[in-house]
């Protein structure tokens, strides 16, 4: 009772802060970067516990040709830390990520790089929560991406990327050289995501 009530309250508290920055999710998806996806996932619940599928070989959109399973990985990374803090992650050939959070809540962003695309230069931010309306996160190739923990707890990612690890498709570039703009105006920079969900880990701020 009393964890659910928290929960409640912690959803409360998240969605007060989403009034800055327009955060996307399963019930506000905005305008999106060209070929992201968002795939909900169903949370089955009982009294021994939850079981949630995690990705399906039926499962159009995020599964098929050239989206067939390769690998798979996970991460954990503590509350208030960017991966990267100052960098930004790209696929530049071939490889997509697909996202999907199973422990805490994470902000994603991802920044459309290609100039051929009609949403060139535009800026995505994901709120994606482990326990609450969770999906698979979709990462274009070439797109720009990273991502901040904002719960308390680290959070656990899970990654099904499209291709076998391979060292050339990692790129990197800086923010300072990438000078990515929220709405246009300001530099984006994680801390400005900080700013918006202080009170979950005020010890980091």
């Amino acid at each position: 009772m009393f964890i659910g009530m928290f929960r409640a309250l912690q959803r409360l508290i998240i969605s007060n802060t989403m009034k800055v920055m327009d955060f996307i999710t399963l019930k506000n998806k905005n305008k999106l970067v060209n070929d992201v996806t968002l795939y909900p996932l169903k949370i089955n619940k009982d009294s021994s516990g939850v079981l949630v599928e995690t990705l399906r070989s039926d499962w159009e959109g995020i599964y098929g040709p050239n989206r067939e399973f390769a690998m798979q990985y996970y991460s954990i990374t503590d509350s208030g830390v960017a991966r990267d803090e100052n960098v930004w992650h790209y696929h530049p050939r071939i490889q997509e990520d697909r996202f999907l959070v199973v422990q805490g809540s994470i902000v994603a962003a991802i920044v459309d790089n290609r100039k051929e695309s009609n949403t060139y230069g535009m800026l995505n931010l994901f709120y994606m929560e482990a326990d609450h309306n969770p999906y698979i996160l979709l990462i274009p190739k070439k797109t720009l991406h990273g991502f901040l923990v904002v719960s308390k707890m680290p959070a656990i990612l899970l990654n099904f990327p499209t291709n076998l690890y391979n060292p050339q498709e990692e790129g990197r570039i800086s923010f300072s050289e990438a000078q990515i703009k929220l709405d246009g105006r300001e530099l984006f920079s994680w801390d400005k995501v900080r700013k918006e969900f202080s009170n979950l880990y005020p010890r980091r701020i």
